[in-house]
């Protein structure tokens, strides 16, 4: 288990420690061009953020059902 959580600390401080990442489409760019650029840096940090809440929450429940599974094959 302490591995797992080693990987999975190393992979959101690589994530979060990221420079740059370009997570708008063409539409997104263009609106984001127009409202100036510290909008659009707050807009590309939303989508970012939105992106990476279904993996944090399949994830979580991946985590969890490993937990059961493991419990109930000791208790045979």
């Amino acid at each position: 288990m302490k591995k797992y959580l080693t990987i999975i600390f190393i992979f959101f401080c690589i994530t979060l420690l990221s420079n740059e990442a370009a997570a708008q489409c063409a539409v997104c760019t263009k609106t984001a061009l127009q409202m100036g650029e510290k909008p659009a840096q707050g807009l590309n940090t939303a989508i970012l953020y939105l992106m990476m809440m279904p993996f944090a929450i399949v994830g979580f429940i991946g985590v969890r059902w490993w937990r059961n599974q493991k419990h109930f094959e000791k208790k045979k």
